[in-house]
């Protein structure tokens, strides 16, 4: 099938309030602009410069999500045309966000990656790190910054009953951080969801997934 295929297959299957992030990590811009020429606007990337050099070679009105995780002195980089970061783990990065957005007179809006697998390598934070980063002074004074939701991978298994649990989890998080709210934090969206567990992660309650393989096949290692 081709990606046009692919992607309106999966679309037909998507809930209206749930948004699909295309990853186009390692794909070629012919792909991206053949998912694009489908109608399809919102595409995932996990390394800055990748991000910076597709965006600077395709059309105007992709909104670009972050996903990967990311090292403070790359933001300047993403910083004019990024339109949400997903894996942000800590104070300090928001800060550099909050300071590389206000050079461009933008808000940056973010994702709060809590940490659900079991695995060492994920990245995140834990709920209570997310609980005391939304209710501190500190994120209260950055203008330039929007905290609109969470994200969490879940472990990488064949066991769908862990994965559940630990989507499950991110969903109860979720739901317990939404109270507070601020004039910079307004939790409305909850990544989670990938190729091979994105069905189970809408059945958790996601209201953005992360698809890739799915649409454009195999990913292409350099």
């Amino acid at each position: 099938m081709s990606i046009s295929e692919n992607l309106k297959k999966i679309k037909a299957t998507l809930p209206d309030h749930v948004t699909l992030v295309a990853v186009s990590k390692t794909k070629p811009i012919s792909d991206i602009m053949e998912a694009y020429q489908a109608g399809h606007r919102v595409f995932g990337e996990n390394k800055i410069q990748e991000m910076v050099e597709k965006y600077e070679q395709l059309p105007r009105d992709i909104e670009w999500h972050m996903i990967g995780h990311v090292q403070r002195n790359k933001v300047k980089y993403m910083a004019p045309f990024v339109h949400v970061i997903h894996g942000v783990d800590q104070i300090k990065l928001l800060k550099e966000i909050n300071k590389q957005a206000q050079k461009h007179n933008r808000i940056i809006q973010c994702l709060l990656q809590i940490k659900i697998a079991e695995e060492d390598s994920k990245f995140g934070m834990t709920f209570d790190n997310a609980r005391s980063l939304i209710t501190g002074s500190e994120v209260s004074e950055l203008k330039n910054i929007k905290i609109v939701g969470l994200m969490g991978m879940a472990t990488f298994t064949d066991d769908m009953d862990q994965v559940e649990q630990e989507f499950s989890r991110l969903r109860s998080t979720f739901e317990n951080l939404k109270q507070h709210s601020a004039s910079n934090v307004d939790l409305s969206i909850l990544s989670m969801g990938m190729s091979g567990d994105y069905k189970l992660a809408l059945a958790c309650g996601s209201t953005m997934i992360r698809v890739g393989s799915s649409i454009f096949g195999e990913r292409n290692y350099h």
